[in-house]
């Protein structure tokens, strides 16, 4: 679905803001790009998805390379950004319908869709008048009507409540197993390890490392325990990794005796790992 190599972009006057970018996509897969905020992340979907042409090297997507795309590429892709544009003296339903007749093919009944991100007694709102939240879920149900091959998705949970962020998700989940292709971008480290079936850490327009979450994971240090126990009437702290606990004696002893109090295992996190490859924090 996407074929990236040794991409390079700029903006103009500025020194090479991405160098040297190569990546796959496979059909139906989640593919996330992971990074903090100005790491490069969304300038690189709007590359992807055709708005900056002005790029070196190779971008081929849906078979094409982007820079020569035609009308029946945006036919294709679904996109929504963060901050989605949308018309605010319309209603929600009447920028559906306007997106509509911009496509060459009949698209889903809308109303299904705003009825379970919670729109649906908000259709006729003039949307000048949604929260940002509200325009969120506008702008992924706008994203997902024309029923597209590749998804792009730019932080779609974004300033959404629990039970919408989790409502957003399945339905991208749903999106992967209709056979689309997903790119999503995010600092959120959950939504990532959640979603995706492979992560970029993107960093100053760099690809650090790429792979599946569960192997960046382990591909850590030890799961590291950590322990308390009794001792002279005070409550100590331990620690040892897990696969070393059995040696740690003062464990061992804590636990023959039946003077352990608690324990604790702290699992590596996608962030722990984004860390530790690039000296970052995703924040």
């Amino acid at each position: 679905m996407i074929e990236v190599k040794n991409l390079e972009f700029s903006y103009k006057s500025q020194k090479s803001f991405i160098e040297d970018l190569s990546f796959n996509v496979s059909q139906g897969e989640i593919f996330g790009f992971l990074g903090p905020s100005g790491a490069g992340k969304s300038t690189l979907q709007k590359i992807l998805c055709g708005i900056l042409r002005e790029y070196q090297g190779s971008v081929k997507v849906l078979g094409s390379e982007v820079k020569d795309r035609g009308k029946e590429f945006y036919e294709e892709i679904g996109v929504d950004f963060e901050f989605p544009n949308l018309y605010g003296k319309f209603s929600g339903i009447d920028n559906l319908k306007y997106f509509a007749s911009l496509y060459d093919r009949p698209l889903l009944d809308p109303m299904p869709l705003l009825e379970r991100v919670g729109l649906g007694e908000y259709g006729n709102k003039k949307v000048s008048e949604y929260s940002k939240g509200m325009k969120m879920r506008l702008a992924f149900v706008r994203s997902i009507l024309h029923e597209p091959k590749l998804l792009f998705l730019d932080e779609p949970t974004s300033g959404l409540d629990p039970s919408y962020a989790r409502i957003l998700k399945e339905m991208i989940l749903e999106q992967k197993k209709m056979g689309r292709t997903v790119i999503l971008t995010t600092h959120n480290m959950h939504d990532a390890d959640e979603l995706c079936d492979r992560v970029a850490f993107i960093v100053d327009g760099e690809i650090k490392a790429v792979g599946e979450p569960a192997l960046l994971k382990s591909s850590k240090e030890a799961v590291e325990v950590r322990y308390s126990y009794v001792q002279s009437e005070e409550i100590k702290q331990g620690k040892a990794s897990l696969a070393e606990l059995y040696n740690d004696k003062r464990f061992m002893k804590e636990l023959q005796e039946g003077k352990l109090r608690s324990i604790h295992s702290k699992e590596p996190t996608l962030e722990d790992v984004f860390m530790e490859v690039t000296g970052r924090r995703l924040i």
